[in-house]
């Protein structure tokens, strides 16, 4: 863990405000729209950013349900709210590089820039957004695609992410140029997710996409998907488990 002594109860209060004010929203894709604020804030953790920002994370999106305003605040600190707000306004091209050290070796409990903390959130959110576009109409598809591409990519590399930035760029790159095997093959790991558990199948498509998508050869397309297609059935089996069902949230 990045930060061992941060408050995970905190985290998990963010998470079940997001479920109430978030309570019958859906995506594009019928999911609901709490599963968007769990993986970005999911995202946010990984590149290693203290329970703050994780829980802004959570709420990136309160601010299109009908959460009272000034609640964010009175339960979570202004810190919390300062960051959803900057999130929603900020523009990535103004965000200086000196501001941002993520490739940069510092203590686990040191705290993240403002700067850091925003573009954190930001590219978790269009991260995310870039595994599912393909509920996204085409034309809309390709402009995010573009974008993504050319702009948040790049800054990400600069910045230190090159994770992140190489994600980014294998998913924006498929969009671009789709081939054939690609689309056959992410059909099939789609109709595999039927398998398994439905609220667990969102979280594999994804995966499972994202990973297809960062490999440019057919041949480990191939045996990536020959190798989901033969675990999946054990894969289904240990989460239909009760005491698997039992450790998630």
């Amino acid at each position: 863990m990045h930060h061992p002594d941060a408050d995970t109860s905190l985290i998990q209060h963010a998470r079940d405000e997001a479920a109430v004010w978030h309570a019958g929203q859906t995506r594009r894709s019928g999911d609901p729209f709490l599963t968007h604020c769990v993986v970005v804030a999911a995202i946010v953790a990984d590149i290693g950013m203290p329970a703050a920002v994780i829980c802004a994370a959570l709420l990136h999106d309160i601010d299109d349900s009908p959460c009272p305003p000034g609640r964010v605040t009175e339960h979570f600190g202004p810190e919390v709210a300062d960051l959803i707000s900057a999130v929603r306004t900020a523009k990535l091209d103004a965000i200086p590089l000196s501001a941002l050290h993520f490739g940069t070796a510092r203590p686990s409990a040191a705290q993240p820039t403002r700067e850091e903390a925003v573009l954190a959130i930001r590219l978790a959110d269009r991260l995310h957004n870039m595994r599912t576009i393909a509920f996204v109409a085409p034309t809309r598809r390709y402009r995010v695609a573009r974008e993504t591409l050319d702009v948040i990519a790049p800054l990400a590399r600069a910045a230190g992410l090159t994770d992140v930035s190489r994600e980014l760029h294998d998913l924006s790159s498929a969009v671009l140029q789709p081939t054939p095997t690609a689309a056959v093959t992410t059909r099939t790991l789609t109709l595999l997710t039927l398998l398994l558990p439905p609220p667990t199948r969102v979280r594999w498509r994804e995966e499972w996409h994202a990973e297809i998508a960062a490999l440019p050869a057919r041949r480990t397309r191939a045996r990536f998907t020959l190798r989901v297609l033969l675990s999946t059935p054990r894969l289904s089996w240990t989460l239909r488990r009760p005491a698997f069902r039992e450790r998630r949230w």
